[in-house]
């Protein structure tokens, strides 16, 4: 009993941290853009430095995958946060755009709403030990949830930055600056947090990580799909979508970061509906089924004429668009052995981060010669296929506790 207690409370703490670094990221995806606007750098130019942070997570979370098993979990998990804190200082108090290209590369900081981070694939091989197979998805969605959430309230807090100017003598690159300010202390945050981890975290005597045995084969097949989601995600990561907004409908940075704010909530309460969704209809259907409308949704966003129509086009995309991060992230978990588990979120979460790095730099060359929505449009086209290939590729490769009801049925 013990140990499963010491095994939920580091839970409780993983999930904590990713509750930390979703509001966090969801405040500086809104502000990311105005703030390069704002010093003078054209959109290609923002979509350069995004660019290189996906490349730059992409290349820390590999490395991860490859080397982390040479290294104690909790080592990795601290000189993470020490990289956040040193990232989050960078950009509060330089605005050299080659300085801000270096530390974006090989920082930790996250132009999207996602997690698409260094510390990802480590809490993903984690969290599956705290539960039974048959809760694994709803622990998924839990973890989720928190993220979502978090990065919705973040992306609320965006704003703040514009009350502070119109209520002190503040200019608004400072105020901006101070966002950055506040990552860099979200990096002690989860320093503190992960300091307090359990040492049954590193599994000793159970399942030391390794690197892909069995399961290569399967784990590249999904790579390779995924990767074909994350190229349309790239066209629409949360800071290209602001900036979009911004340009297209002349929002405000708080008007954009209110909206935001309410697609992320829609997106964290469906993560609880996907749960219940997959165990009615199994994981890979629940990805399909739910994230083909979302991308409906995303289309019909660039063709609409006004505001209004746009919006509610984003609000009900959110209630779908994010069904499938639980449930590929169990899945992902549940059709590998233990031990792979770690070497497993690297392959898949790595190439994700890779082939959404480069549509940001078409993005906001788009958005430079033309506020359309074309960046949404080819978002929602690849993301599309993705439903498509994963239904055709993998409806019959069952989790095993879809393969224990299957008998009993």
């Amino acid at each position: 009993m013990a140990a499963k207690r010491v095994q939920s409370t580091d839970g409780i703490r993983l999930t904590a941290t990713r509750g930390i670094r979703g509001f966090v990221d969801g405040t500086v995806s809104v502000v990311l853009g105005a703030y390069l606007k704002l010093l003078g750098y054209s959109n290609f130019r923002v979509g350069v430095v995004v660019t290189m942070m996906l490349l730059g997570s992409a290349a820390l979370t590999l490395l991860t995958g490859l080397y982390g098993h040479r290294f104690t979990r909790r080592v990795i998990l601290l000189c993470g946060s020490g990289l956040m804190f040193v990232t989050g200082l960078t950009f509060a108090t330089t605005t050299v755009f080659l300085v801000l290209v270096l530390v974006g590369t090989l920082g930790t900081m996250n132009p999207s709403s996602g997690d698409v981070s260094v510390f990802l694939p480590i809490e993903q091989s984690l969290l599956p030990a705290t539960v039974p197979d048959t809760e694994r998805t709803a622990m998924f969605a839990r973890y989720a949830f928190i993220g979502s959430f978090c990065g919705a309230l973040g992306s609320l807090a965006a704003g703040l930055p514009d009350w502070i100017v119109h209520h002190s003598s503040l200019d608004r690159a400072t105020a901006l600056r101070g966002v950055f300010a506040v990552y860099a202390v979200a990096g002690i945050a989860t320093f503190y947090v992960y300091s307090a981890l359990s040492p049954a975290i590193e599994l000793v005597g159970l399942h030391r990580p390794e690197p892909l045995g069995p399961s290569r084969r399967m784990v590249y097949k999904l790579a390779i799909v995924f990767s074909i989601d994350a190229l349309g995600g790239g066209f629409v990561v949360q800071s290209l979508l602001a900036l979009w907004l911004y340009e297209r409908f002349d929002l405000s940075v708080t008007v954009a970061g209110a909206l935001l704010f309410w697609t992320g909530v829609c997106s964290a309460f469906s993560a609880f509906v996907s749960a219940r969704i997959a165990r009615r209809i199994g994981l890979i259907r629940t990805m399909v089924f739910t994230h083909l409308p979302a991308q409906l949704f995303l289309i019909s966003a660039a063709l609409v004429p006004n505001l209004g129509l746009a919006v509610a086009c984003l609000v009900a995309r959110s209630l779908l668009s994010a069904m499938d991060v639980p449930a590929r992230t169990s899945y992902v978990m549940a059709v590998v052995l233990p031990a792979e588990r770690a070497a497993a979120a690297s392959v898949t979460n790595v190439p994700r981060s890779l082939a959404s790095a480069l549509p940001p730099l078409a993005a906001g060359w788009m958005l430079d010669h033309s506020t359309f929505g074309w960046p949404l449009i080819i978002a929602g086209c690849l993301k599309a296929t993705y439903d498509l290939l994963l239904l055709g590729m993998f409806r019959n490769i069952r989790p095993p506790e879809e393969q224990i009801r299957a008998q009993s049925t």
